[in-house]
């Protein structure tokens, strides 16, 4: 059975890792990554558009489907080393959280929804996924 997920990250990173097929979350760590399972639906949220920046996007940036290798480690700079995940993106375009507060059942009737966000990366229902691809203009793979 398929999970869904929430990762967080910014724009300019989601971009990045749809570029060369991956995902990583939480910095780099492997021990969230490993609770993704191949099948599984990941859809990225950008609070901003730049990694630390002020500039909020506050988006759904990317929308895909874990791919069935396991987490794997990649060397960035000399001895700074990051886990990350394959994923079969979706094409679809961003889009903006704040039409669909009310509607998904993650933050309905909840003033302060982005602070679930901090963690990095959060389940969600299936509702929530669908809700979510049909306002990047997404078909979730059966």
């Amino acid at each position: 059975m398929r999970r869904n997920w929430i990762a967080v990250a910014s724009a300019e990173h989601v971009r990045l890792g749809r570029a060369q097929g991956f995902m990583q979350v939480c910095h780099g760590k492997a021990t969230p990554l490993r609770r993704i399972k191949p099948g599984d639906c990941v859809a990225y949220y950008s609070p901003t558009e730049t990694f630390g920046g002020k500039d909020r996007l506050r988006a759904f940036t990317a929308l895909g489907i874990v791919k069935a290798e396991e987490p794997y480690q990649v060397e960035m700079a000399k001895g700074f080393c990051l886990f990350r995940r394959d994923v079969t993106w979706l094409d679809g375009r961003e889009a903006p959280i704040a039409p669909l507060l009310d509607t998904l059942a993650l933050t309905a009737g909840d003033r302060n929804w982005g602070y679930r966000f901090r963690f990095g990366l959060l389940a969600i229902e299936a509702q929530d996924a669908e809700v979510i691809a049909a306002a990047m203009r997404v078909k979730l793979p059966d």
